[in-house]
This record gives C-alpha cells, sequence and structure tokens, in this order.
C-alpha cells in the first residue's frame, strides 16, 4: 500500500520560504513520478512541479518557476518542495503525488498561507 505524508506547511509572510516534505512509503520516489499539486480556495487544483528519472527531469507551472525547486532524496524516500519569494497567490493546500504503472496516489496535504 502506498502512503504519502506531506508536511513542512504553515503560515510565511509574502517574499518567505517554507520547505514542503513528502515522504513516501509502498513506492520508490526514484521509480516514479512524483508531483506536487496545490488547491487555493474556490480554485481548480493546478501542477505545480513534478520529478522524474531518479530526479534526473523536473517540471515547473509557469506560476512558480524560479521561485519553486523540487528535489528527491533517494534513501529517505522523500520528495521537497523549496518554495522561496512566496507570494500570497501561492497560498493554497499543497498535495503530494507518486504515478506509478498501477495508478496514483495522493497525499492528505498540508497547509501553506502566505500573508501580505
Amino acid at each position: 500500500e502506498v502512503h504519502l505524508e506531506e508536511s513542512g506547511g504553515g503560515l510565511v509572510q509574502a517574499g518567505g520560504s517554507l520547505r514542503l516534505s513528502c515522504a513516501a512509503s509502498g513506492v520508490s520516489v526514484d521509480a516514479s513520478i512524483m508531483a506536487w499539486f496545490r488547491r487555493a480556495p474556490g480554485k481548480a487544483r493546478e501542477g505545480v512541479s513534478c520529478i522524474r528519472r531518479h530526479g534526473a527531469m523536473s517540471d515547473y507551472a509557469d506560476s512558480v518557476k524560479g521561485r519553486f525547486t523540487i528535489s528527491s532524496d533517494s534513501v529517505k524516500n522523500t520528495v521537497y518542495l523549496q518554495m522561496s519569494n512566496l507570494e500570497v497567490d501561492d497560498t493554497a493546500v499543497y498535495y503530494c503525488q507518486a504515478r506509478t504503472a498501477w495508478g496514483d496516489s495522493w497525499g492528505q496535504g498540508t497547509q501553506v498561507t502566505v500573508s501580505s
């Protein structure tokens, strides 16, 4: 059974930084496509970033390019999302997703709130 547990969310002022973690079990972060999504109040779920090919490839939404960095640690089997220069519009619940040949798994999410 796949289990993903996000952590690291919180309240931060605009311009600040946070690092989200997604600890995985039942799936290898290196062998999967790992992604971060977010859902802001009243908005549709948005893909933020993904990492694959043992961490060799990553993609970002235009809205976070240059501010967010995704990475993975195969020893800890954890994926990270370093978020810098946060904006009020980054306020959302952030979810971790693991995509494998057997389907998608999701974590419960972690709240990120950016105040002006």
